[in-house]
C-alpha cells in the first residue's frame, strides 16, 4: 500500500498555562509530505516536569524508529512496543539523574504510515481521529477515569466535560517500573482525501466530536481547518493545545522495492 501525503499541518501552543507541557514530532519547521512518523504527547505532572516527559517521549520514539527500522525483519506491533519500552528506559535514566522529576508521565499518540497500512498507537486521553468527507470513521478510546465511568453507566456522557476528575488518566508513559499497555491499531481502509487528526485534550476540551465533524465536512482546505481549530483553542482553551492534521493525497499498491524503501523512512 503506497500512501502519499498532502502537506501536514500542526499546532502546539501554551494556551492559558505558564508553560507548554505538550510536544509534537516532527516540529513544524521539519514536517513535509515525506514524513511517515507523527507523534503528539501531553506531559503529565506539572511541577514534576511534564514538559520533559513529553519531550523525552517524542525524542526517544523517533530515535528508536530512525535507528532500528532498517535492522528489523518487519514493521509490526512488536516494533512499536519495543520503541515504547526504550522510551520507558530513557525515563528511568532521566529520573535517576534528576530525582525531582520522579512522577513525570506523558500521554502518547503515534501515527506511522507503513507499507502495509497505517499504525495508530495511543495511551491516555490524547486522541487520533480519521475523517472521510467530514465523517468520523475512527477515533481512539480515552484511557481516562471519566471514560471508564461512562462505559460502566455511572455517569452520562453529557456530564463528562464538567466532571471534577475529567483529567485523570490510567495509562501513560512513566518508566519501566510501571510499563504502559498501549493500544495499537492497524488501519488499511485508507482513501485519498482522508484526514488523520491527532490532538491533546487541550483541543478536545473546546472541540467535541460533532464540532470537529462540522470543521472536517466544511469545503475548506486542510490548512484552513487547522487554523479554525487553532482560533477557537486560542480563545477558549485553558490547557496547552497541540494537534497534527495529516491529509492523504493518494493510495495505491506498490512494488516490493518501494515497500522496502518506505520501511526505512520515519
Amino acid at each position: 500500500m503506497n500512501i502519499t501525503l498532502q502537506k501536514p499541518f500542526s499546532v502546539s501552543e501554551v494556551g492559558k498555562r505558564f508553560n507548554n507541557e505538550d510536544s509534537i514530532f516532527p516540529g513544524d519547521e521539519r514536517v513535509s509530505i515525506n514524513n511517515r512518523l507523527f507523534l503528539v504527547c501531553d506531559g503529565v505532572g506539572g511541577s514534576n516536569k511534564g514538559e520533559v516527559a513529553s519531550s523525552i517521549a517524542c525524542d526517544s520514539i523517533q530515535t528508536y524508529f530512525r535507528t532500528f527500522l532498517d535492522t528489523e525483519k518487519a514493521f509490526d506491533p512488536v516494533f512499536i512496543d519495543k520503541a515504547v519500552r526504550y522510551t520507558e528506559i530513557r525515563f528511568d535514566e532521566y529520573v535517576q539523574k534528576n530525582p525531582s522529576a520522579r512522577g513525570m508521565a506523558t500521554t502518547l499518540c503515534l501515527l506511522y504510515f507503513a507499507p502495509d497500512g497505517v499504525y495508530l498507537t495511543h495511551a491516555g486521553d490524547s486522541r487520533i481521529y480519521q475523517f472521510r468527507a467530514g465523517e468520523m470513521i475512527f477515533k481512539t478510546e480515552d484511557h481516562s477515569l471519566v471514560n471508564s465511568m461512562i462505559k460502566s453507566g455511572k455517569i452520562n456522557p453529557k456530564d463528562a466535560d464538567k466532571h471534577p476528575q475529567k483529567n485523570v488518566i490510567y495509562r501513560a508513559i512513566q518508566g519501566s517500573h510501571t510499563p504502559v499497555d498501549v493500544d495499537i491499531v492497524k488501519i488499511i481502509d485508507v482513501m485519498p482525501d482522508d484526514e488523520f487528526f491527532m490532538c491533546t485534550d487541550g483541543v478536545t476540551e473546546v472541540w467535541n466530536d460533532d464540532d470537529l465533524c462540522s470543521v472536517f465536512s466544511a469545503d475548506i482546505s486542510s490548512e484552513e481547518k487547522i487554523n479554525r481549530i487553532k482560533e477557537r483553542c486560542r480563545d477558549k482553551a485553558r490547557d496547552n493545545y497541540s494537534a497534527y492534521l495529516i491529509p492523504i493525497h493518494e493510495v495505491s499498491e506498490m512494488n516490493v522495492f518501494k515497500q522496502i524503501f518506505l520501511a526505512f523512512m520515519y
